[in-house]
């Protein structure tokens, strides 16, 4: 009798260039469950998931974004953008951005939001930027303490930053100089 192995798929951080219909599946279902746990970047309640998918198509074509998911067993369980600015904006296109930045609750504890942060300013560092940027809810303590213990420096509190359905939340705003960051 021969034995069949399967073998172990190690978490990994991509960059989305096009999307199948699997993974938008799997990003959907990441969304739905961040967004249960109060991580929802903007939504308050699952969003139908046509609409995602839209919205994730939609993020996939503009230029000035670049979708980065986590795989953890082959399946996508979270994502973040890193957002460029837009050609006209001379002032300021030294800062990038990153929105979206999630991992769902199923898939946390394996280093994914630590390995996508690293790829995010490795990422804006080789483009040239010299910043980057990121906001949060004062109610996301997790995020908080992996953007902080990752160099990032607040530099603004925003009240009423986010309605969380029952109240209004905090926002913090965050930035990194990137050029205090190492090339791997």
């Amino acid at each position: 009798m021969t034995e069949t192995r399967t073998p172990i798929q190690q978490p990994v951080i991509e960059l989305m260039e096009e999307i199948s219909e699997t993974d938008l599946d799997d990003l959907c279902t990441a969304v739905d469950e961040a967004v249960v746990d109060g991580n929802g970047f903007g939504w308050l309640k699952p969003p139908e998931r046509s609409k995602q998918k839209i919205f994730w198509r939609g993020v996939i074509t503009m230029p000035v974004r670049e979708l980065y998911c986590a795989r953890l067993e082959g399946r996508i369980v979270g994502s973040a953008q890193l957002v460029k600015p837009f050609p006209n904006n001379e002032a300021s296109a030294h800062i990038a951005n990153i929105t979206t930045f999630f991992i769902a609750p199923y898939a946390r504890g394996h280093g994914l939001a630590i390995g996508m942060l690293e790829v995010l300013q490795q990422s804006a560092r080789r483009q040239g930027f010299k910043n980057l940027e990121v906001d949060v809810r004062e109610t996301q303590k997790a995020a908080i303490t992996l953007i902080e213990n990752s160099g990032f420096v607040r530099w603004a509190e925003k009240k009423k930053y986010a309605w969380d359905g029952e109240r209004f939340v905090n926002g913090y705003y965050y930035t990194k100089d990137l050029e205090e960051v190492v090339e791997l």
